[in-house]
């Protein structure tokens, strides 16, 4: 069974930087397409990133592009997502996900990821 644990969240000020890392286990990460999600309080789950499998490149929601980036170590079985230019807007509780066989028009969907972390929260504020 595929499992995910996700460290790094915390407190930051206003354009500060966090790095948030997630450890798979329970499978071969490499066959895995590994995404980021967030979910604020009172809003639905989104779609912060992605990482595809088999080097299918890198997808980010508008909000986040140019401020995050994901990246995956297949050796150490890890996906992280490093956020720089926090805003308040970005407070959340952080998701890593796991899931095979995503179509790219499908990765932006939470339905289409298999496997879940606990999430860490994420909080932006002075």
């Amino acid at each position: 069974q595929v499992q995910l644990v996700e460290s790094g969240g915390g407190l930051v000020q206003p354009g500060g930087s966090l790095r948030l890392s997630c450890a798979f286990s329970g499978g071969t990460v490499s066959t895995y397409t590994l995404g980021w999600f967030r979910q604020a309080p009172g809003k639905e789950r989104e779609f912060v990133a992605t990482i595809r499998r088999y080097g299918g490149g890198t997808y980010y929601a508008d909000s986040v592009k140019g401020r995050f980036t994901v990246s995956r170590d297949n050796a150490k079985n890890t996906v992280d997502l490093q956020m720089k230019s926090l805003e308040p807007e970005d407070t959340a509780v952080y998701y890593c996900a796991a899931g095979r066989g995503i179509i790219l028009s499908s990765i932006y969907s939470d339905r289409q990821y298999d496997y879940w972390g606990q999430g860490t929260q994420v909080t932006v504020s002075s």
